[in-house]
């Protein structure tokens, strides 16, 4: 997982020193918004470098439930800055499609930039997508996610410089304006998404089910009741009252709970599961 961070801050600067070279020689607003863009991407990449640094260390005696929390902070400030840039982005954009101007110079070496960082971020997702099957690391899934939409990007600036070059003087805004509503559409998805973690959040219905259907099932599991979940990073926290017979010994009730305990933290990559063992004298009705 750190490896894939720093691959990405790599990655993201050399984009973004090349992008800055290409924009000055052909000013052309969709490269501007490309460049922005890969700004963002470095800020990005060195905040999600900080803030996986920070989720992986271990639990300490201040913060017992460990520090998964800190990629979740991370996200909210990253969007901060990226809904900023965006809205700079866009202003700039409807100014230059109210004066319009010709692109005349650039054209090769902006395609040439483009189709290099499309090679670029094709091999860093490639990597990114190994580190994925290794870790399931919920960061790198959306750093992933991130640079496979640039991808997108970088084919539609290619689109813009060659339209503009041609006449089609309103094409180069028109994508920049694209662009930074895509970027302002992202940042809300990673401030929902991040507000979800810090709120503590249940785990999707389809996960939770899991969890009661391993439950019911276990032959000597009369019910439960008060079934709690949440995600802190990568782990997975998960509370619950077991029903069982109250002529079982204690022993046979921990063990129980104990076996259970596993299984439910067998269903996830990682996983905190506290069972607490509720006496029954009979059947509930409801489970």
């Amino acid at each position: 997982m750190r490896l894939a961070t720093y691959a990405s801050v790599a990655t993201a600067l050399l984009l973004l020193l090349a992008k800055l070279l290409a924009w000055f020689i052909s000013d052309s607003v969709s490269m501007l918004a490309t460049l922005v863009d890969s700004g963002l991407d470095l800020l990005a990449s060195l905040v999600n470098l900080l803030a996986v640094h920070h989720a992986l260390q271990p639990a300490d005696r201040e913060h017992r439930f460990g520090h998964g929390k800190a990629e979740s902070l991370a996200g909210l400030g990253q969007a901060m800055f990226i809904a900023g840039s965006a809205i700079v982005l866009l202003l700039q954009g409807l100014s230059r499609l109210i004066n319009p101007q010709p692109l005349e110079r650039g054209l090769e070496l902006g395609v040439g930039v483009m189709l290099f960082s499309i090679v670029v971020t094709l091999a860093l997702v490639s990597f990114q997508r190994y580190v994925i099957q290794r870790s399931d690391s919920t960061a790198i899934k959306a750093d992933a996610l991130h640079y496979k939409t640039d991808l997108l990007i970088n084919i539609s600036v290619i689109a813009a410089l060659v339209l503009a070059y041609y006449g089609w003087v309103y094409m180069d805004p028109l994508f920049a304006i694209g662009i930074a509503l895509f970027i302002l559409y992202s940042a809300w998805q990673i401030v929902r998404e991040a507000i979800d973690l810090l709120m503590d959040h249940e785990l999707p219905d389809e996960e939770r089910q899991k969890i009661r259907n391993l439950i019911i099932n276990h032959p000597q599991a009369i019910g439960f009741h008060d079934l709690r979940t949440r995600r802190s990073g990568n782990t997975v926290f998960v509370q619950l009252h077991l029903e069982l017979d109250e002529t079982l010994s204690l022993r046979q009730a921990h063990a129980i709970a104990d076996q259970l305990e596993r299984e439910v933290a067998a269903l996830f990559d990682e996983a905190e599961v506290i069972i607490h063992e509720d006496p029954i004298t009979q059947l509930p009705l409801n489970s």
